[in-house]
C-alpha cells in the first residue's frame, strides 16, 4: 500500500469483510486521528467494537512481540486456527474471528501515537474525550446499529474506566481485560514506592510508535506501510511532541498530584454493562484494578471473570473469546443467549503446576470466605494459629531478604482466593522504610512453589508493598481485608519508634496442598526467584527475577543512607504482628 492516499478501501471476498485503511476522524479542536475499520460487506446494520490507544494500528503482533506470539501459539493452538493472522495487533481482538459475527472492529491510533498526529499525553482528560467522541462518531455510521462496545487488554483496557466515566452517548457495554484502574497505585508506585516499569515500557512500547518517526519508525507487516508515518520529523520535534510519562511520574510522588489525581475513574458515573477480567499473575499492574473496578462501578450490571497464565494469552484462546462475545452478543446484538443468568463471578481456582479448575460464585470478595489471621512469630519466624505469648522482635537491613515467616505443614488442603492483608508493627532506625511483602508456597522438600505469571515465569502467590511513610489510612475506604492508603502526605518515621502498619497484598488464588507449607517474607527488595534470573522478553526487560519488569530499586526514589536502614519486625501479645488470609471451605 506504498504511496498511496488513504483512506483506502480494500475488500477480502472470502471473509466477507471490507477494511477501510487510515478513515480520518476530525476531533472538536480540529486534530485529525486515523482508525482502520474492519466490516462486513453484506448487511446494513451492525454493533462495532472500537479501541482507543497509542501501540500502532498497522504494527502486526509479531513484529514487537514476537515471543509472545511464538509462545501463544505453539502452546495454544485455539489461538491462531481459524483465522490467517494476518490483521493480528497487539493486545487486541482479531478481525477475522469478529467480523463474520456480524461487528464492526474499529481501531483509532491515539492522539500523537502512530498515523494520528498530535501531542501525545497517555491517559490524559484529553486522550479520554478523544476516545468519547470516537465512540459517538462510531455509533453514527451509516452501517452501524448505534450500539458501541468497548474491547483489550492492557493500554486499551486501563482507558476504558476512564472514558466510560465520561458516560459517551452510545457506549452500550465495555469489555475491561487486564486492565489497571488506579494508576498510582497499580502503575507508578506500588504502597507509595516508586516501580520503574515504565521506564522501559516507554522507550520501547510507545516512542517507537510515536506519530512522526516516518521512515525511521517501522514499517508494519499489516499494511505494508510506515506505522508512524507519512511525516518523518526531527528528533526535537517528536520531544515536543510527546509528554514523557515516566519523567512525570517520578516527579509525582503523591497520589493526590493533578498527574495522578486527573487520571483517577469517577466510579459513580461508570453505568453501563461492564466485564472485568483480571489475571491472578498480574501482581504489579492490572490485576488489581479489574477486581476493584468490579466492586467499586455504579454499574448493576457487572461480572467479574478471572484466569491464570501469561497476561496476553487469554484473550485470544478460545476460553476467552466465547466469554467476550457471549457478553457483546446480549448487549450488542440482543441476543437472548442465557448471559443475563451468567453467575455474577467466574474463577478458574488455581493450583500448583498450572492447573485451574473453573467454579462460579455470586459476589466479590466470595460469598463463603472464612478469614483467618496467622501470627507472625519471631521466635521461631514461623505463621501461627495463636497470637504468641511472648513478645519478641528480629531485625534485618533494609535491602536484604529480610526474614521469612513459615507454618508447620498443613494437615489438609486448603484453599486461599481473595483479597488478603497484613498487619506488621515496625521500627526503623532511620526516617523511613520500604516493606515488601511476599506470600510463598513451599511443598514437602521445601522447594518454593511459583507460577507462570501474567508476564514473569516465576512467580509468587501475591505481593504486597507499603513505604512506612505512607501508612496513612483512607478509614471509609479501607476494609480489615483491604487497607486503603491516602498517599496524600510524607509522614516521616521517628528513629526506633514502634509503628503500625496496615498493607494491602493484591488478592490471589491458590490451592495449597496437604503437607505444603505457607509462607510469608517481609523483604527490604524485591522478591527474588531462588531458582535465579531468566531471560526476559525483548520488548521489556532482559533480565527477570520473580517480579518480571515491576521493579522498586531507583537510587533517587530509594537512597541507600534512607532504605537501607535498620527495620525491627515485633510480634506477640502486645503487638499482634499478622496476615490475614481468605479462606475458602471445601
Amino acid at each position: 500500500m506504498n504511496d498511496l492516499e488513504y483512506p483506502v478501501s480494500e475488500l477480502i471476498n472470502d471473509k466477507n469483510m471490507e477494511i477501510i485503511w487510515d478513515h480520518p476522524i476530525e476531533m472538536p479542536d480540529g486534530v485529525i486521528l486515523r482508525c482502520d475499520i474492519f466490516k462486513p460487506i453484506e448487511g446494513k446494520s451492525f454493533p462495532t467494537i472500537i479501541t482507543y490507544g497509542p501501540y500502532g494500528k498497522w504494527l502486526h503482533f509479531s513484529q514487537l512481540y514476537s515471543e509472545q506470539w511464538d509462545r501463544m501459539c505453539n502452546e495454544h493452538p485455539d489461538v491462531p486456527s481459524g483465522s490467517t493472522n494476518f490483521y493480528q495487533n497487539w493486545e487486541l481482538v482479531d478481525p477475522e474471528k469478529w467480523v463474520p459475527d456480524g461487528y464492526v472492529i474499529i481501531r483509532v491510533d491515539s492522539r500523537g501515537a502512530g498515523r494520528s498526529e498530535g501531542i501525545m499525553d497517555l491517559w490524559s482528560k484529553k486522550e479520554a474525550e478523544d476516545f468519547a467522541f470516537c465512540i459517538d462518531w462510531a455509533a453514527s455510521l451509516d452501517y452501524s446499529n448505534g450500539k458501541v462496545g468497548i474491547n483489550g487488554i492492557s493500554y486499551y483496557a486501563m482507558n476504558q474506566w476512564q472514558v466510560a466515566s465520561l458516560q459517551p452517548k452510545n457506549l452500550t457495554a465495555m469489555c475491561i481485560w487486564e486492565g489497571a484502574s488506579d494508576y498510582y497505585r497499580e502503575l507508578g508506585y506500588h504502597g507509595g514506592i516508586y516501580c520503574s516499569f515504565t521506564e522501559a515500557w516507554f522507550k520501547k512500547q510507545i516512542l517507537t510508535v510515536q506519530h512522526g518517526k516516518g521512515e525511521n519508525g517501522i514499517k508494519g507487516s499489516i499494511s505494508n506501510d510506515w506505522v508512524s508515518g507519512p511525516e518523518t520529523m526531527s528528533e526535537d520535534a517528536l520531544k515536543e511532541n510527546r509528554i514523557d510519562f515516566p519523567k512525570r511520574a517520578l516527579e509525582s510522588k503523591l497520589a493526590t498530584d493533578e498527574f495522578w489525581a486527573s487520571k483517577m475513574p469517577e466510579w459513580d458515573k461508570i453505568t453501563v454493562p461492564l466485564l472485568s477480567s483480571s489475571n491472578w499473575g498480574g501482581q504489579g499492574l492490572h490485576s488489581r484494578g479489574n477486581f476493584d473496578g468490579f466492586t467499586n462501578v455504579a454499574s448493576k450490571e457487572k461480572w467479574l471473570e478471572v484466569h491464570g497464565i501469561e497476561h496476553w494469552t487469554e484473550f485470544y484462546t478460545d476460553y476467552g473469546i466465547k466469554i467476550q462475545k457471549r457478553f457483546f452478543d446480549y448487549y450488542l446484538k440482543n441476543e437472548d443467549n442465557g448471559w443475563k443468568d451468567q453467575p455474577k463471578v467466574s474463577l478458574l481456582v488455581r493450583h500448583p503446576n498450572e492447573i485451574f479448575k473453573e467454579r462460579f460464585h455470586s459476589e466479590w470478595p466470595l460469598e463463603n470466605t472464612e478469614w483467618k489471621n496467622l501470627y507472625l512469630n519471631n521466635d521461631k519466624c514461623t505463621l501461627d494459629n495463636n497470637l504468641p505469648k511472648i513478645d519478641t522482635t528480629n531485625t534485618y537491613k533494609g535491602f536484604s531478604n529480610g526474614i521469612t515467616f513459615m507454618t508447620n505443614p498443613l494437615n489438609d488442603q486448603q484453599e486461599i482466593t481473595g483479597p488478603l492483608s497484613c498487619k506488621l508493627f515496625m521500627s526503623s532506625s532511620t526516617k523511613d522504610a520500604d516493606i515488601f511483602l511476599v506470600l510463598r508456597v513451599f511443598d514437602e522438600e521445601m522447594k518454593e512453589v511459583t507460577f507462570q505469571g501474567a508476564i514473569d515465569p516465576h512467580t509468587p502467590v501475591s505481593q504486597g508493598w507499603l513505604r512506612a511513610s505512607h501508612r496513612k489510612l483512607d478509614l471509609k475506604k479501607s476494609k480489615p481485608y483491604q487497607p486503603y492508603h491516602v498517599h496524600d502526605e510524607i509522614m516521616h518515621l521517628t528513629p526506633e519508634t514502634i509503628y503500625e502498619l496496615d498493607i494491602e497484598i493484591w488478592a490471589t488464588s491458590i490451592v495449597v496442598p496437604k503437607n505444603h507449607r505457607i509462607a510469608l517474607s517481609v523483604r527490604g527488595k524485591d522478591y527474588e526467584w531462588p531458582g535465579g534470573e531468566v531471560k526476559g522478553l525483548g520488548n521489556l526487560d532482559d533480565i527477570f527475577t520473580g517480579v518480571g519488569p515491576f521493579k522498586h530499586g531507583n537510587k533517587v526514589d530509594r537512597p541507600a543512607d534512607i532504605y537501607n536502614g535498620n527495620i525491627t519486625i515485633y510480634s506477640g501479645t502486645k503487638y499482634p504482628s499478622s496476615i490475614m488470609l481468605p479462606i475458602i471451605p471445601e
